[in-house]
């Protein structure tokens, strides 16, 4: 096998590495000739239902063995924005309770109390409740920080979908009047900021491989790195024929990878 091609990966999962619950065929041969090569991997999730360490759990059942710092989803993506942008602040979170321990255990001091808020995170949340929204919109009216985890219109998830933060932030920016600051997951900026943070590689050296158009591939080539589309997930050829969008590889499958 010819010498891989690329500094540092960074990989989708669903779609990309596996789908539902089965391996993408050739994927686990991949993830092991770039490691042998010396080459880190880091995998990506846009859900920020469960933590990494389920994510890590599932791969390495699937075949690949995989430690929790090598997934980065839209939570880790977060506190990596955070501890740049304001270390130490108080957080008011609108989201459940996976959530809310990831960030705990990152360090982050978790608060009711409006008038110590620094910053109100946005996120989905199955148990929203008046209550929440009313502290988050008294914690912005005093002038907190406003992040999100995600802000697509709708979270996959097994059985259909859920509502996501989208219809929060409208409502808090409606009635505050102030602004969403930054969206940590998909497709911005601040995770894959996060993940070539571990990874320890630059963009212009790091390979992007997904399945989405509009997300993983979009967001590589902003970040000015190579991006590779896989077929295998929600995108065909006809539709990356209709989107002019123009990746750096195009590949059947992950186990192409150059």
């Amino acid at each position: 096998m010819p010498e891989p091609r690329y500094a540092g990966y960074i990989f989708d999962l669903d779609g990309t590495i596996y789908l539902g619950d089965a391996l993408i065929p050739g994927a686990a041969a991949t993830i092991q000739r770039l490691r042998q090569a010396g080459r880190p991997v880091v995998f990506l999730s846009n859900k920020p239902l469960e933590p990494r360490e389920s994510y890590a759990r599932k791969l390495s059942r699937l075949g690949i063995a995989t430690p929790p710092e090598d997934v980065i989803n839209s939570t880790q993506a977060l506190i990596h924005l955070l501890r740049e942008r304001h270390p130490g602040a108080s957080l008011l979170v609108i989201g459940e309770r996976k959530l809310l321990d990831e960030l705990t255990q990152a360090g982050f001091h978790l608060t009711h109390q409006v008038d110590r808020v620094g910053v109100v995170v946005a996120a989905f949340d199955r148990t929203l409740d008046y209550t929440k929204l009313n502290l988050a919109h008294q914690a912005l009216v005093r002038g907190a920080h406003f992040y999100a985890t995600n802000g697509d219109k709708t979270c996959p998830v097994a059985g259909g979908e859920i509502p996501d933060c989208a219809g929060v932030i409208a409502f808090l920016e409606a009635t505050t009047g102030r602004t969403l600051e930054a969206i940590a997951g998909k497709p911005s900026a601040h995770i894959l900021a996060a993940a070539l943070a571990r990874l320890g590689v630059d963009a212009a050296q790091c390979l992007m491989v997904g399945d989405r158009l509009a997300t993983d591939i979009a967001m590589g080539l902003a970040a000015g790195m190579d991006t590779a589309l896989v077929l295998s997930g929600v995108t065909s050829r006809a539709a990356l024929a209709a989107s002019g969008v123009s990746p750096t590889h195009v590949l059947e499958s992950v186990a192409f990878c150059p």
